[in-house]
């Protein structure tokens, strides 16, 4: 397949059967045969094509470059905004025996200098630098003397201006194909709609590259949105519930919100550091390199935090705010699970969420045209909260895939489904409301205030404005607060209703007529009376212990975690993260297997040379040490099996009333 076609899975061949990109894999990484469109898009590159790749976060982005960087002569560049990362990237690649470096602003000039004289001497086989240095005349001259083997533009979605991630320095990077025009190029990302997609071509320069794109589903990750009652008390349940004792990321909207989950976490018993711009350097590289490098560790952060992140054993990824846009909630949450072991995206979504939002878009600097599509993003993330459908089907319609079933059987709306009611009588005593106040009165209220007209309540401020006059005051009563609430909340979502100015007043829509005269229904799903962080249905203890070694069997449970001490050890002494010694899936496979000599180890998955000269002696020594212990017979692709994702909570909806036979509403109307 040619030009500028998508590629699909199906197009491409699982191994480059005998050729040096294999024998690379596993030589260097440990590995038999490559996954998914890994091969034909190495195949691809290491002929001199371009390429576009669009792949998951964890479906290994980084083999797609690296090996054709080892195999092609010269050094690979990889262009990463990733500046606070480069140093444990580069670390990861050394303990794999490839010669790698980085140049960016952290480094002082001896260490530059020693970078510069490997890369002059062709000494190294990979070397990142950040977007900014390319824009640099002496880090292009310095590019010119030496032989080039790729330019690998990681992030790729960074170039999009309308994309929730964009760097003006990703625009200059065009000029890498104008300079070095023999010199093959790959742009990669994890996150892109068809427009984003496009945007990456056009703005790098790239109309001849072959586009790859693989599935944007991470089916080990179980999908869940809560109603937002008191966030970080169910915040809290969901993590001794469910992840006690793992390592995840909590994101919050502010600064200040980032510090007071933190501290709220800690003072409960989880140990919890916070990270946003706020911080010091120093104490954002602290928190940092700790997340890496320990295990069980939360950080509350802002979205500063987690892109590049290669920790693979985060359980879960919560959000206590709504995301601006699904392409930004899709990144954070596909830091989860990168292993492919079960994790959890989790968020406690409310009304202010969205209230919050709409103020932050209309109070924006930015033009017309940028409101809009803020707008536009936003509108997108609202319906997949508010969706009674499958969230992973609505996930992949919108990157523009078409999921292989319509329900996935691991998001809260296909383990639980959510009741719906005919919600159109309750819109219009919402939608009347409103006109009353407007025609009536000419006054604009927030949803606050309207519930309580609706709910007949006679607060200090229901009674100051007479509210307590209006024909519609108390109309509502046969719903709660909650469930009110909710039917506002559905309604933005499905632009029913608007939210405008400094206090968030809700204001009618063009499509609000539509209701009023009754030209449409409104259905809306039941909300939960009272909102708890969502439950697993396996037992507390089963869920540890799949959390803890993957469902081996209870006699090799010692072994695996006699070698995860032993790897904390020498990650420790070597001052790395411990997934740069062995992932956990390599664990388990060397437990499941049992080698008994080191020629034995290397037939282990992940175990390439280096690491079997560097630490196979005293992987042998610690199974050794253990002598009692007997493996259990190998899975038959030799790889262990990952653990079953746990259901979803279950819980229990009121009992509704029969609001088709609610009395015609001429008399509030």
């Amino acid at each position: 397949m040619g030009g500028t076609g998508v590629m699909t899975e199906a197009d491409a061949t699982e191994t480059l059967g005998g050729s040096e990109a294999l024998a690379t894999l596993h030589r260097v990484f440990g590995y038999d045969a490559f996954r998914g469109e890994q091969a034909a898009i190495i195949e691809h590159v290491v002929a001199g094509g371009d390429a576009v790749v669009l792949m998951p976060t964890g479906g290994g982005k980084s083999l797609c470059y690296q090996i054709p960087s080892l195999v092609r002569p010269g050094t690979g560049i990889v262009v990463s905004p990733l500046i606070a990362l480069m140093q444990d990237q580069v670390d990861a690649l050394r303990a794999l025996g490839v010669r790698a470096g980085f140049m960016n602003s952290t480094q002082d000039f001896d260490e530059r200098r020693v970078v510069e004289a490997e890369f002059l001497a062709g000494e190294l086989d990979l070397l990142y630098l950040a977007p900014e240095r390319l824009r640099l005349d002496n880090t292009l001259n310095l590019l010119s003397r030496a032989k080039i083997s790729v330019f690998a533009i990681d992030e790729a979605h960074c170039v999009a201006q309308w994309g929730h991630d964009f760097r003006p320095d990703y625009l200059a990077l065009s000029l890498l194909g104008e300079r070095w025009p023999d010199v093959p190029r790959i742009a990669l990302t994890a996150t892109a709609t068809r427009a984003t997609h496009k945007e990456i071509t056009q703005r790098l320069g790239m109309p001849t590259a072959r586009h790859f794109e693989a599935s944007f589903d991470r089916p080990n990750i179980q999908y869940r949105i809560v109603p937002k009652a008191d966030p970080k008390k169910q915040l809290l349940s969901f993590l001794r519930e469910e992840h006690a004792g793992d390592a995840g990321i909590v994101y919050c909207l502010s600064r200040n919100s980032v510090d007071k989950t933190a501290e709220f976490l800690s003072r409960n018993g989880i140990e919890a550091v916070p990270y946003h711009a706020g911080l010091d350097s120093g104490t954002r590289a602290a928190h940092q390199s700790r997340f890496l490098r320990e295990e069980g560790l939360v950080v509350v952060a802002t979205i500063a935090f987690g892109m590049g992140i290669d920790k693979p054993d985060v359980r879960f990824v919560a959000h206590l705010d709504l995301p601006k846009s699904v392409e930004g909630y899709y990144q954070e949450t596909g830091r989860a699970g990168r292993d492919g072991l079960p994790s959890t995206a989790w968020m406690a979504y409310g009304l202010q969420d969205v209230v919050q939002q709409r103020k932050m878009i209309q109070g924006s600097e930015g033009d017309e045209a940028f409101r809009r599509r803020a707008a536009a993003h936003l509108d997108s993330m609202l319906a997949l909260c508010e969706t009674a459908q499958c969230r992973r089907s609505q996930l992949l319609a919108y990157f523009g895939q078409d999921p292989n079933t319509p329900a996935c059987a691991n998001c809260d709306t296909c383990l639980t489904p959510p009741e719906t009611w005919d919600g159109t009588v309750a819109a219009q005593k919402l939608l009347s409301t409103v006109v009353r106040l407007q025609r009536e009165r000419g006054q604009k209220f927030g949803a606050g205030q309207i519930v309580d007209i609706l709910l007949g309540r006679k607060t200090a401020k229901v009674i100051q404005f007479d509210h307590d006059q209006l024909s519609v005051f108390g109309i509502g009563e046969e719903l709660a607060e909650a469930e009110w609430r909710g039917v506002v909340r559905q309604m933005l979502a499905q632009g029913l209703i608007a939210v405008e100015g400094e206090y968030g007043t809700l204001v009618l829509t063009d499509a609000s007529g539509t209701v009023l005269r009754r030209e449409r229904d409104v259905p809306l799903r039941k909300e939960s009376p009272k909102p708890t962080a969502s439950r697993s249905s396996a037992p507390k203890g089963e869920r540890k212990a799949k959390a803890a070694a993957a469902e081996l069997p209870a006699e090799l449970v010692p072994a695996f975690e006699a070698l995860r001490s032993w790897r904390g050890e020498q990650a420790r002494e070597q001052g790395v993260p411990a997934y740069v010694i062995f992932h956990d899936a390599t664990l388990r496979e060397i437990v499941t297997v049992w080698p008994t000599s080191v020629k034995d180890l290397g037939g282990i998955s992940g175990v390439g040379e280096k690491k079997l000269t560097t630490y196979g002696e005293g992987v042998i020594g610690v199974l050794a040490s253990l002598g009692g212990a007997t493996p259990a017979a190998p899975p038959t692709d030799n790889r262990p099996a990952a653990a079953p994702v746990p259901a979803a909570a279950v819980g229990s909806d009121p009992d509704w009333p029969e609001l088709d036979q609610e009395p015609e509403p001429e008399d509030w109307m």
